[in-house]
């Protein structure tokens, strides 16, 4: 039976078209959704409708939870909040672990959040480049082996790099620009790519892809 993973990098963040926002945020390494960003969003979840997703996982950040509210009200799916998921915990974007809104705080803002559902995997700071690969491969792995339903994974650019490396294995480049997907489908023989970084359903798209 065929097994497939969805994986999609959230929207347009606000500190990304206002870099002044960063200055006075609160959490100031957890930015929301910009505009355009929501409206990925949205485009994500409408070309996800009819794909037969069971289960979607988001990183706990605010931006990747944001992106999963609109693909769970199009699916009408919960969302569990999978810390394996989160951002590169770079210290040289960050100079601490960055403070994020508590989850029953998320909670009442988006009740599709699954108070339930304990990560699987625990992300810790700080991270190197190869931390933050090993972590989301080894979350990817352990959530296909647990929920062997069609599943949709929502996190950062490194995360759709380590989460697609991690399953298929080896370094294959992956396209991880704003709210792109990847699908990954397995087989006999392994995971295939059958979607590498696809934005074919948003109106808008960037022209350079950044991380951070």
């Amino acid at each position: 039976m065929r097994h497939t993973v969805w994986i999609a990098r959230h929207g347009n963040r606000l500190d990304f078209v206002n870099p002044e926002w960063f200055n006075t945020a609160k959490r100031p390494y957890d930015p929301p959704l910009s505009e355009d960003g929501f409206e990925q969003a949205k485009q994500l979840g409408q070309r996800l409708v009819g794909e037969g997703i069971r289960h979607i996982f988001a990183s706990p950040f605010l931006r990747t939870v944001q992106t999963a509210v609109q693909v769970a009200d199009a699916l009408d799916l919960p969302i569990k909040l999978e810390s394996g998921l989160s951002e590169w915990l770079n210290p040289e974007w960050m100079n601490t672990m960055p403070e994020k809104l508590p989850i029953e705080v998320l909670h009442e803002q988006y009740p599709r959040i699954d108070l339930s559902y304990t990560s699987r995997v625990i992300a810790h700071y700080p991270e190197t480049s190869l931390d933050v690969l090993e972590r989301t491969a080894e979350t990817a792995r352990c959530l296909t082996a647990e929920f062997l339903e069609d599943i949709l994974l929502v996190g950062h650019g490194a995360s759709v790099v380590g989460t697609t490396q991690g399953l298929m294995g080896g370094t294959p480049e992956v396209h991880a620009s704003l709210c792109c997907l990847v699908k990954l489908v397995r087989q006999e023989q392994g995971w295939i790519m059958e979607l590498n970084g696809d934005t074919s359903h948003l109106t808008e798209t960037e022209d350079t892809i950044r991380f951070n």
